[in-house]
């Protein structure tokens, strides 16, 4: 399995135009955080989980050339604004592309992409195939999928866990049956937004608390926001088992 992190950031994560802060005065690449998504690769299997608004900046970037599926964790716009970009891969597969996630942002998607389902659609717009999903794991292409539940302040977010990765992002309450299902992953990321609390992620204090519960060989902090600080700075102030992630950064498995 390889990993690769698309993106590390959040809205409040990307540089801005006449921001003065010192991340987004950076000139540390690692600092340069697009909008969070990843990229898997197993055997000849092609998929992302999230399509954000730099998703067609994203996969031109890795030179991706084939997509399988789409998971979606949530339905906030910073993982879904990119989705319209899938076209190009239905022109180039010939393939309608199947999407999957919960009730609530299937209902979000064809609201907000509601000329892909219309009886008589525009030439050209995505042919999308929506595949409603629960907490039960579930296969796609032989390739078995764990949700992994967890709270996003009121709002319920799905995290996936695929073989020994597990991947959670827009986190701030983790339940008991969540936790079980992470027992014995090898590779975890999980979301930091800042040093600061807040009131619906982790802040890194306690995103390195809950790695610790979790216990994974490895760690990656993602949708990270330039409030945290620079990349470099704020690797110093980790344990030796977890990292930040940054945007470009593949990970085997």
């Amino acid at each position: 399995m390889k990993v690769t992190f698309l993106g590390t950031g959040t809205s409040q994560g990307v540089p801005v135009i006449g921001c003065d802060c010192e991340v987004c005065q950076s000139l540390d690449y690692r600092d340069k955080r697009l909008r969070t998504s990843v990229h898997i690769e197993i055997d000849d299997h092609s998929f992302v989980i999230d399509t954000g608004p730099d998703f067609r900046q994203q996969m031109l970037r890795e030179r991706i050339q084939k997509l399988d599926f789409v998971l979606f964790t949530h339905s906030h716009k910073d993982h879904t604004a990119g989705l319209d970009d899938v076209r190009a891969f239905n022109f180039k597969q010939n393939m309608d592309m199947p999407l999957y996630g919960i009730e609530q942002v299937l209902t979000q998607l064809k609201t907000e992409y509601y000329y892909a389902f219309l009886e008589k659609k525009y030439p050209g717009t995505p042919q999308l195939q929506l595949n409603e999903i629960d907490d039960a794991p579930f296969k796609v292409h032989g390739l078995e999928i764990t949700p992994l539940p967890v709270q996003h302040l009121h709002m319920p977010v799905f995290g996936f866990r695929i073989g020994d990765f597990s991947y959670i992002t827009d986190a701030n309450h983790m339940p008991e049956n969540t936790m079980e299902r992470l027992k014995g992953t090898k590779v975890l990321v999980l979301n930091a937004l800042q040093k600061e609390p807040h009131i619906s992620h982790f802040n890194l204090e306690e995103a390195i608390e809950m790695a610790g519960k979790i216990g994974a060989s490895k760690t990656y902090f993602t949708h990270i926001s330039h409030k945290l600080g620079l990349h470099k700075e704020i690797s110093n102030e980790l344990p030796a088992n977890i990292q930040l992630a940054y945007d470009g950064l593949t990970v085997s498995l």
